[in-house]
C-alpha cells in the first residue's frame, strides 16, 4: 500500500517543479527577445474576401512575445484558421492562406469592409490613423477589436498587459470625440446573423482570468443602427482559431470561438 503513495508523491513534485521551471522559463523568455518587426506581404485587392488585420505602433514594453509587435500575436495562422472555417460553411469564398495587414491611415483599407485589431491596450495612435479610423467607419466599415485584457495582466504574467481599457477608450475617442460604449447581449443582431449564440457565457476564456466581456460602438450612438465596432474585452478569442490545429484547446471551446468569429465577419459583410 505504501509504494503507489510514493510513486504519488513523487509525480506530484516532479510535476510542481515542471510547472514552476516552465513559469520562470516563460517570465525570463518574455524579456530577453529583441524587438525585431515583422515583414508584411500583401496581396493586391481583387475583389475576393480578403481578412485584414491592423498593423500599429507598439507601445514601450509590447514586445514581450518573441519581440514581435503586440499587434501581430498570432499573425497570419489564426485569421487563415478562420477563414478556412468561413470557405467550409459558407459561400463567400475569402482568400484562405493571403492576409493583408495594413495601418489605419493606408487608403487601401477601405476597400476592404471588415478589419481586424488586438492587444490595443499597447496601441499608440497616431493623429493620422485617428482620421482614418473615424472615416474608414463613417464610410461603412466594421471593426473587430479582439485579445484585448485589463491593465498589467497578459497570460497570467503581470506588468505585460499594458494600458487595458483607458488605453483603447482614449484611442477610440480621438476617432470618435463623443463615442458611447454599450453593453453587447445575446439578443443582439450580431449574435444571430449566421449562428444562433444564444449565451454570451459560453465563450471560453483561453488563459484569462474572470469572464470575457463584449461591448460595441453603434452608429450615431444609436443602438437601433448600425454596429461600428465589436469589441472582446478580457478575453482573446482568436487564441482558439490560433490553436485548433494543435490540440491545446477543447474542440467544443474552439467551436464556440469560430462560431463568434464566423458571425463578425457576416455581419460587417451584410451591414
Amino acid at each position: 500500500m505504501s509504494r503507489p503513495r510514493r510513486v504519488y508523491v513523487t509525480i506530484s513534485i516532479v510535476v510542481v517543479f515542471a510547472g514552476l521551471s516552465v513559469a520562470a522559463a516563460a517570465q525570463r523568455g518574455f524579456r530577453r527577445f529583441r524587438e525585431r518587426e515583422l515583414e508584411i506581404s500583401n496581396v493586391p485587392y481583387n475583389g475576393q474576401f480578403t481578412f485584414v488585420r491592423v498593423n500599429y505602433k507598439t507601445a514601450p514594453g509590447g514586445y514581450w512575445y518573441q519581440g514581435l509587435p503586440a499587434w501581430s500575436h498570432g499573425f497570419p495562422l489564426a485569421e487563415q484558421n478562420l477563414m478556412r472555417i468561413l470557405n467550409e460553411i459558407s459561400d463567400l469564398g475569402p482568400r484562405t492562406e493571403e492576409i493583408n495587414s495594413l495601418r489605419l491611415d493606408d487608403p487601401e483599407l477601405f476597400k476592404y469592409p471588415v478589419a481586424y485589431i488586438i492587444e490595443v491596450g499597447w496601441w499608440e495612435m497616431a493623429d493620422s490613423e485617428a482620421a482614418g479610423l473615424r472615416d474608414y467607419l463613417h464610410k461603412g466599415g466594421f471593426l473587430i477589436v479582439d485579445d484585448f485584457k485589463v491593465a498589467g495582466f497578459s497570460g497570467g504574467f503581470a506588468g505585460m498587459g499594458g494600458g487595458g481599457w483607458d488605453t483603447f477608450e482614449q484611442n477610440i475617442r480621438r476617432a470618435l470625440p463623443d463615442v458611447r460604449f454599450f453593453e453587447m447581449s445575446p439578443s443582439d443582431p450580431i449574435f444571430h446573423c449566421f449562428f444562433e449564440i444564444n449565451r454570451l457565457d459560453v465563450i471560453p476564456q483561453a488563459y484569462n482570468v474572470g469572464r470575457p466581456i463584449f461591448r460595441g460602438v453603434y452608429e450615431d450612438n444609436d443602438p437601433s443602427k448600425r454596429l461600428q465596432i465589436i469589441i472582446n474585452y478580457n478575453t482573446d478569442v482568436s487564441q482558439f482559431w490560433e490553436w485548433s490545429g494543435r490540440g491545446l484547446r477543447p474542440v467544443d471551446d474552439t467551436n464556440e470561438a469560430y462560431k463568434l468569429g464566423v458571425n463578425y465577419i457576416m455581419y460587417g459583410m451584410t451591414h
